[in-house]
């Protein structure tokens, strides 16, 4: 049965990815990012493949943007099915050890990336809740399940992300509603060549990483609270 599907950071690198191979699946999608331009080109793509998709150029830090997002989603499709949290920014490039972290950057990145996968779940979660179904898949990091020096905000955000998953999760944990998290291990994207510029090892392909996602969202995934891999195996928990 095909599902609606709402990404966040859907433009480029693994969002893009994630929403055409939900596409190549029949479902719906609700997608967004703040490069409203390179949305619009995936939002094509996505169609050319026979769904239905809405596209809104926002920031899901932004309540309002929020709510502008999902109520977009919620018109068209009448539910969201499945969330997957995947927009995040990792803030100054090169990143500076945390001794020397621009206060006002330190800041920008919790605020991004902490607070657009709580205010969309959210909003999200109380229609989830209402059906007695759903999923929330949260991406993480391994910057943020183990301390390494030069990850700075990022990986602190990292941190408190998984930390809120492990609560909202216990907190549905007597629902059918199921919220997880994904760390999908280093690929080749943008964000990472800006993280790791000096990058002398091979990366996984973003596409190469989607099929974790596709379990997680689909009716045969009963896990709750756990934290996989791009491999699907359960790590940290």
């Amino acid at each position: 049965m095909s599902k609606v599907v709402m990404i966040t950071g859907a433009s480029r690198g693994l969002g893009r990815e994630l929403a055409l191979a939900f596409a190549r699946g029949g479902n719906d999608l609700a997608i967004c990012a703040r490069n409203g331009e390179a949305l619009a080109s995936v939002k094509h793509e996505a169609e050319q493949l026979g769904v239905r998709v809405v596209a809104v150029a926002v920031d899901v830090s932004v309540p309002r943007d929020v709510e502008k997002f999902v109520a977009v989603a919620e018109e068209a499709f009448g539910r969201v099915d499945v969330l997957i949290n995947n927009a995040s920014i990792l803030g100054p490039s090169p990143m500076p050890y945390l001794l020397d972290f621009p206060e006002e950057d330190f800041l920008e990145v919790l605020r991004v990336n902490v607070m657009n996968p709580f205010l969309v779940s959210k909003r999200v979660l109380p229609g989830m809740l209402q059906r007695n179904a759903g999923s929330i898949i949260n991406v993480t990091s391994e910057a943020g399940h183990t301390g390494y020096a030069g990850w700075g905000a990022y990986a602190v955000s990292k941190f408190a992300l998984e930390g809120v998953t492990e609560v909202w999760a216990d907190e549905v944990s007597d629902t059918n509603v199921r919220i997880n998290m994904v760390d999908p291990g280093e690929m080749d994207t943008a964000m990472h060549a800006l993280a790791v510029p000096d990058c002398d090892y091979e990366l996984a392909n973003p596409a190469d990483v989607v099929d974790v996602f596709l379990y997680l969202a689909s009716d045969a995934s009963r896990e709750n609270g756990e934290r996989l891999t791009a491999g699907g195996e359960r790590y940290g928990n």
